[in-house]
């Protein structure tokens, strides 16, 4: 059986940080939080890099305030996820060598802008893994795609384009369009995920809506994933709120132990398992982490 790898989808969050019931008084700085957070759990995924490009002297210095072992998930920048992307969230000189009317928009696309730039900002983000990677604390990078990123011959193509651009990094994907598990599509798209090496990232989310796919446990690659979004229906496709509003849901343990024979399936399939909550609302999301712990051990 693989290892089960059970953590957060994020330790910086500040309704996390506000509701002073993880961290100790002590852990007041952004070193002193990811050294605490190490100390609970074997693994986290970065959510910053989805907003904006993350820089090699971060990694190098969470890989320095990690102990051995320790593993980083690393959300796709959101550009390279063909999600409307601020221009004032790109690096300055790449932002300046925007044509005239890029510059002005609310919100690019990678399509839009001059090939030469999208290939420097993908160089850019493999060089900013480079420290994670060589420590061995880089786990997978996720690429979750928006709910109009819809099943197709143009679709797999770019998923392939993706992993080529990233080289040996390990690709993991996640889909919010619902018809590329519908009966139609679902053996279709695990085999295609299957023969190319790349990981299926497994849900649990509000189920009914055309941006929620279905809790399909199944393995493609030797690193499975699980991500908990919680079971939020109302704020589920709700305009104008927060992240964290989104997410806020607390786990039962009768919808944990749903999971926990699921869990260890797809263990059995894998090389390691990584089980991660983004029910990033105060401290649910650490409180459903421990409670998994304690069921699985």
């Amino acid at each position: 059986m693989g290892k089960i790898l059970i953590g957060t989808c994020s330790w910086t969050d500040k309704t996390l940080i506000e509701s002073g019931r993880f961290y100790p008084d002590w852990a007041r700085s952004a070193e002193a939080r990811l050294r605490y957070y190490a100390s609970q759990f074997p693994i986290v995924e970065v959510d910053s890099s989805y907003y904006a490009l993350p820089s090699e002297q971060a990694s190098r210095l969470w890989v320095e305030r990690t102990a051995d072992g320790f593993i980083f998930d690393v959300k796709a920048f959101r550009l390279f996820t063909r999600h409307p992307t601020p221009p004032s969230a790109l690096p300055q000189d790449i932002r300046n060598a925007l044509p005239v009317g890029l510059k002005e928009k609310t919100a690019v696309y990678q399509r839009e802008l001059p090939p030469e730039l999208v290939v420097e900002l993908w160089r850019r983000f493999e060089q900013a893994l480079l420290p994670l990677d060589s420590a061995g604390k880089l786990g997978v990078v996720l690429f979750q795609f928006p709910p109009w990123f819809s099943p197709g011959n143009e679709a797999r193509e770019y998923l392939l384009a993706c992993s080529q651009r990233l080289g040996q990094y390990p690709i993991a994907v996640e889909f919010r369009h619902y018809a590329w598990l519908d009966n139609r599509n679902i053996e279709k798209t695990l085999g295609f995920l299957r023969d190319h090496n790349l990981a299926f990232v497994c849900v649990d989310e509000p189920q009914g809506f055309r941006s929620s796919v279905v809790p399909v446990a199944a393995a493609t690659a030797d690193i499975g994933l699980v991500r908990f979004h919680g079971r939020n229906r109302d704020t589920w496709e709700k305009k104008g709120i927060s992240v964290a509003e989104r997410f806020n849901y607390l786990y039962t343990e009768a919808e944990l132990s749903e999971w926990a024979p699921k869990l260890k399936e797809l263990a059995a399939k894998t090389r390691q398992l990584h089980v991660l909550f983004n029910n990033c609302h105060q401290d649910k999301a650490v409180a459903n982490a421990r409670q998994l712990l304690l069921m699985l051990d």
